[in-house]
């Protein structure tokens, strides 16, 4: 492939610009590139017969002037993309009676120019070898970007993910005594271990200035008691027979304290592990742990707190007073009057007059699968068989992320644009002053007094804009869960009921099955399952 391209020749009464069109697909002579270069050399010429010329599909001369066809030599034009990554030459054959450029004159002043790094001597070959290659991009330099090394990262021997689901009968009804999320371990099991970072290479551009790869993240263990670490630490081992829990990326190894029943002969339990309960909490009282609990009978007006899942076999009457709070996920026969806040998801048979709140989801099925009265909040689902009451007390489902988070999005948003800018204007004037070092100008003390004071500011708010970005993006991930939010009903809804999906509202005015209310345009639409 070649394309076409141009070269003032002789002709039998003066001069002209022979034109030669493009071969094997190349590209067609560029009329501006053309007519810059005539009158880059004074040359005056009829821009109309040029053009007419051109739109000939054979090889000709278009006459310029009478005389001597003037002696110019072999030019080129050089450029670079803006990260001084690439250098792109595009040469312009000399006239019939002009000199071409050598190859070790071009060489020189690219080296003269600075362009020192990632020379295509393969390319330039070809061109200076050869009769040419002209008005065509070559590219003449290229630099070398870094590779990035990796993060260390942990690999954990036992499962993490804690949000598992209890198993439905045939029957309908849902088998809590099968689920168990506790990872049982023994003396002497690896928990853990660190596949270490490796570090990355740098880079650089055809300046020959240093690119440097990214940093890479480090890791260490959080571990509490029966835990011990190996002599290359890179490993953690337990130290007793237990189970263990990862907790706020710190992994804990307890065995699980079990009482038969929370009352007056236990008074409040408070325990870092798991706990168990065989029989009921009773009301006034308080049960306290860092990992599990799992209860396996009634929970009454008490306050249950886990850093992990709460199960609850029998229920929770709340007698207005009973409050759970999970970090993971509450799977629980029944909620009546009761308060409820889950870090994951939510499941029971029934929600009857309670305050309830999951990050992720509330699913209420089961025999009755039913919400009926009070507060149902998550934070992209809820499915419910039956959801409000013909007469009753207000329903209310809330799904999706308030709308508070869109305005701390938007301004998150220009904070970042306008501390990018900050950076990149630092970063012009580090630069200049570098090429000007480089080209051995001397600046005095309070010159360099100030290029240091740049220098610190394109690295602390450097390292401000990463801690920026990544707020940008938890952001960004919570503006995706308001659009998938939705409430499943999988038989009926009962009017009166309220739906609110981000910042739209609807009240229920007639009764609807097998559907699902989703967000759509800023309204709250119903769509049949």
């Amino acid at each position: 492939m070649q394309n076409g391209y141009f070269r003032l020749v002789s002709d039998s009464d003066g001069y002209g610009i022979a034109l030669y069109q493009p071969r094997d697909g190349g590209e067609l002579i560029n009329i501006g590139e053309l007519l810059g270069y005539l009158d880059g050399l004074g040359i005056g010429y009829d821009r109309k017969r040029i053009e007419m010329e051109l739109m000939e599909e054979t090889d000709c001369v278009c006459r310029l002037g009478i005389g001597d066809c003037p002696s110019c030599p072999e030019s080129y034009q050089l450029t670079e993309d803006e990260d001084k990554m690439t250098a792109v030459a595009r040469f312009i054959p000399p006239s019939e009676t002009g000199k071409r450029i050598g190859m070790d004159d071009f060489v020189k002043d690219l080296r003269i120019k600075g362009i020192t790094f990632g020379l295509c001597m393969e390319a330039l070959e070809r061109h200076f070898s050869t009769d040419g290659i002209y008005c065509t991009d070559l590219i003449i330099a290229k630099g070398q970007e870094p590779v990035q090394g990796t993060d260390a990262r942990i690999e954990y021997g036992f499962n993490t993910d804690m949000h598992r689901r209890p198993k439905q009968r045939e029957d309908g009804s849902v088998d809590y005594f099968q689920m168990t999320t506790i990872n049982q371990c023994k003396k002497g099991d690896v928990l853990a271990r660190i596949i270490p970072e490796q570090q990355g290479i740098e880079g650089h551009d055809i300046y020959g200035q240093p690119i440097k790869p990214r940093e890479v993240r480090r890791e260490t263990f959080k571990f509490g008691r029966n835990i011990e670490m190996t002599e290359d630490k890179l490993s953690i081992v337990s130290l007793v027979d237990g189970h263990v829990s990862l907790v706020d990326d710190k992994v804990f190894v307890s065995d699980v304290y079990e009482v038969k029943n929370v009352d007056v002969s236990t008074g409040n339990l408070d325990y870092e592990g798991s706990i168990q309960v065989d029989g009921n909490v009773s009301a006034n009282f308080q049960v306290k742990a860092g990992g599990n609990i799992i209860i396996n009978g009634l929970v009454e007006g008490a306050k249950v707190i886990a850093g992990g899942n709460i199960i609850i076999a029998k229920g929770m009457n709340g007698m207005q007073k009973g409050y759970l709070k999970a970090g993971g996920d509450v799977v629980v026969k029944f909620l009546e009057n009761a308060r409820v806040a889950a870090g994951g998801y939510v499941e029971a048979e029934a929600i009857m007059n309670s305050k309830v709140s999951a990050g992720n989801e509330v699913r209420v099925e089961g025999r009755k699968g039913v919400i009926m009265g009070g507060f149902v909040q998550a934070g992209v689902k809820v499915t419910a068989k039956n959801i409000g009451a013909e007469m009753g007390s207000t329903t209310i489902l809330e799904v999706g992320v308030n709308p508070l988070i869109k305005t701390q999005f938007s301004r998150m948003q220009k904070a970042v644009e306008d501390l990018t800018k900050t950076v990149k204007n630092a970063e012009v004037i580090l630069t200049n002053f570098k090429e000007k070092i480089a080209k051995g100008f001397a600046y005095n003390e309070s010159q360099l007094k100030y290029m240091r004071s740049v220098a610190k500011l394109v690295e602390e708010k450097g390292a401000e804009l990463e801690q920026m970005n990544q707020r940008l993006e938890r952001f960004r991930a919570m503006m995706e869960i308001q659009k998938m939010a939705e409430v499943v009903v999988n038989n009926e809804i009962h009017p009166g009921t309220t739906i609110i999906i981000g910042d739209a509202t609807r009240t229920i005015q007639s009764s609807f099955q097998y559907c699902k209310f989703v967000r759509e345009k800023g309204e709250i639409t119903m769509k049949p399952l």
